[in-house]
This record gives structure tokens, sequence and C-alpha cells, in this order.
């Protein structure tokens, strides 16, 4: 089973770079993009947050069930859904303004989990109370077995010195840590963390290991906004590491082809995402051949 943990929210996304363009409703967060992209893949999944009972928070809890994720530990609340506002630049690259002033779930009350894949990230680690527990329940998965894998997605809004040492404060408790290049400054060092996967853009997908080290490229596609493309990738590696039936033990003794196989199969899904709007992530039946 894997567990993902983390805000559901709204992006309104612009249609084109203009300042003014009109702005469509995708159902988004980092966490849900993940929860949503496991489900779609085939995956065991359950999501823990808390949703709206608002028209927004509705079509979330609906697109989760569609997929099969259990919501058991997903309670409503009356508080409004947070909102993410996108801006496109011309390459396609997203910057967000946040709406989460009294939200759903920055009251989560997460429950830890004792085996498979606890999965952490993004907004709900930047945003109080919610953060505190996230961290805790990161901590006590950790402690009873599961594997922690942690994306800190990290957004301008939120990279304070407070958050940066909020996250390598939860570094002790991870086994597989996701960054994209442009975080890796950000985080410093991560030599103690076992596994460190980094996404690179273009240029591909890199991987540090207890075998060593190993980079598969991108695949060339047209691009039509990169949203949601680091969550699949991160969707894409747990649920190989899963579908694997990989423990901890077995998780870090994976060899130099093994990882490429997995980075491949990440790739190819990330490149289906950013062929087409919003955090659109693929379905089985899209990946298949991809390993």
């Amino acid at each position: 089973m894997i567990t993902v943990y983390g805000e559901a929210l709204v992006d309104l996304v612009p249609s084109s770079p203009h300042p003014l363009a009109p702005l469509t409703p995708a159902l988004g967060g980092g966490p849900f993009n993940v929860a949503r992209a496991l489900g779609r893949m085939g995956s065991q999944v359950s999501f823990q947050s808390r949703l709206s009972a608002d028209a927004f928070g509705e079509a979330l809890r609906t697109s989760l069930i569609d997929v099969g994720v259990d919501l058991s530990h997903c309670p409503t609340g009356n508080e409004p859904t947070s909102l993410a506002v996108a801006s496109l630049a011309e390459n396609g690259s997203a910057s967000y303004t946040f709406y989460v002033d009294g939200t759903a779930d920055r009251l989560a009350e997460p429950v830890p989990v004792s085996a498979g894949y606890a999965v952490f990230g993004t907004l709900s680690l930047a945003l109080e109370p919610a953060s505190l527990r996230y961290a805790a329940a990161a901590r006590e998965s950790a402690d009873l077995g599961a594997v922690v894998c942690l994306d800190p997605n990290i957004r301008p809004a939120f990279a304070s010195e407070k958050h940066r040492l909020f996250l390598r404060g939860m570094l002790e408790n991870v086994t597989v840590l996701k960054l994209s290049d442009e975080e890796v400054g950000f985080i410093g060092d991560t030599a103690h963390v076992p596994v460190v996967v980094t996404t690179l853009g273009g240029k591909g997908i890199s991987v540090r290991a207890p075998f060593g080290s190993v980079t598969v490229p991108s695949i060339e596609v047209e691009v039509a906004d990169t949203i949601g493309a680091g969550d699949t990738v991160m969707a894409a590696l747990v649920h190989e590491f899963d579908r694997r039936g990989l423990d901890l033990a077995g998780l870090l003794s994976l060899g130099e082809e093994e990882w490429r196989e997995i980075l491949q199969f990440a790739a190819r899904a990330a490149s289906i995402t950013v062929s087409r709007p919003g955090a659109d992530t693929p379905h089985a039946h899209e990946l298949a051949g991809s390993r």
C-alpha cells in the first residue's frame, strides 16, 4: 500500500502567458496529483488530507474515488478549498500565487502507517498546523517500518529559512528524496539521505543511491506546460517500487540497470503529463510497454 499525505487544491490555469488570459480551474496540489497519478497507474493508494465540502472539494474527492484512491482517512470540512493561481512563461513553465488562509487542508490530522510507502510533500509542509502533524506522521511512519518519501516541491512564496530548516529536520526520516535541480541548493547537503532523485528539466532525471548514480534523458515532446511534471515523476517512482514488491532493503539494493529502468519509466510518464495542459497525468494503458 502507498499512502500519500498533503493538500488537494484547485489550480486556476491561464490559457496563455498573457497576464489577463482566461483562467480554467484544474484539480491539483502536489500530493493530490501524486495520489491520482498512482491510482491511474493502477497502484493501491490511500490519500490523507482534509477536503472542503464546497464544489471544488467535491470535485477533488470524486476525481480520487474514480481512480480507486482510498479516502478513509480524508475527512470533509466546511472550510474552503485552497487555490493556486498559475502564471505561465513563454516556455510553458508555471509559477503560482496561493490563496490558503483558513482552508480545509491546513487542518488535516494525518495518522502514521506501519508498512508500505508514505509520501509527503509540497504546500502541506509549509502551512501550520497541518505541517507539524505531517512531520510527526512521517517520523512515526519511519519508526514503524514504512519507507518515507519526500518531494518538497518548494514554491518561492514559502522558500524561507524557517521552511528550509523544517524540511531538513524531516530528512532524518526520509529514505527517498525527490528534488528538482532548482531545489538542490535550497535544501543543502543530502549526503545522509539514502536515495536522492533529481529532475533536470529537459536534461532528464538522475539518481544517487547506494549503488552509485545514473542519469536518463528526458523524452522530447511538444510541451503544453510543466504543471504536474514533478508530481508525475514522484508517482512513477513509488509505483515502480511498489510494483516490484520492494521493501526498504530491496529498495536500497537496487542496481544501476534497475534504476535506469525505473527512471526511464518516470521520464515517459512525465513526458505524457507535460504534453497536455494542467496536471493531466497518464493512465496505465498510456504507459503500457514503457518498461
